[in-house]
């Protein structure tokens, strides 16, 4: 049984952490509050959910999804991440985080950030691009028409085929938009972002495609 851990818990980290439990994952939750901090959740989620530290969420996950503050990405625990399946859910918005020169000047990504600071894992960016209810709404499954699909990026093949079978398994189909470095094309303000999920056409694969292909930077 694979294992979901989680180092964040808030809108999009609870919400993963629920589709996780429907699809039968066993999930293992964190927060920079401590565990205790979690309880309502883990109560909710059931007996297949528990909250720990980060490092033992980071550890227990055979999947990893590190959803905190941009900010906060030196605070993740490297070390039990090691050769670990990354997923990164984060965004850069200055107004939050800080400005950092090398985002704000296009020579990096915030997943190349997080990839250089976990150096032996393999980030995945996906879950950045919609709202938290959208991802927990929308989902449909394997084969529906109106299936939506999420742009993924990374430079580790066989960790983008274990996070499609991932999103498969929770519902979404899987757009490969490239490496780290193309990430930018779902960052905020291009036009997947966001806007493709509250229409009330199905944000399908072609389309998701297509939008990823008219980013500018």
């Amino acid at each position: 049984m694979t294992t979901i851990g989680l180092i964040g818990s808030g809108n999009i980290g609870g919400t993963v952490a629920r589709l996780a439990i429907a699809a039968g994952y066993d999930v293992v939750l964190s927060n920079s509050r401590g565990p205790e901090t979690l309880a309502d959740l883990v109560a909710e989620l059931g007996p297949r959910a528990r909250a720990a530290r980060s490092a033992e969420a980071a550890a227990a996950g055979d999947i990893v999804v590190v959803t905190v503050p941009l900010r906060a990405y030196r605070d993740v625990p490297a070390e039990p991440l090691a050769g670990k399946v990354v997923i990164d859910t984060n965004n850069y918005y200055p107004a939050r985080d800080g400005n950092i020169a090398e985002l704000d000047n296009g020579t990096a990504t915030s997943s190349g950030l997080l990839q250089e600071h976990v150096s032996l894992a393999r980030v995945v960016k996906v879950f950045n691009n919609l709202w938290f209810k959208h991802l927990g709404e929308l989902g449909r499954p394997a084969g529906s028409p109106d299936r939506p699909a999420l742009p993924i990026f990374g430079d580790d093949a066989a960790a983008k085929q274990t996070v499609t079978e991932f999103l498969d398994a929770i519902g979404w189909d899987a757009v490969d938009g490239g490496t780290l470095a193309d990430s930018w094309r779902a960052q905020p303000d291009t036009p997947v972002y966001g806007a493709p999920y509250a229409e009330e056409t199905p944000a399908v694969a072609a389309t998701i495609r297509a939008l990823l292909d008219k980013a500018e930077r």
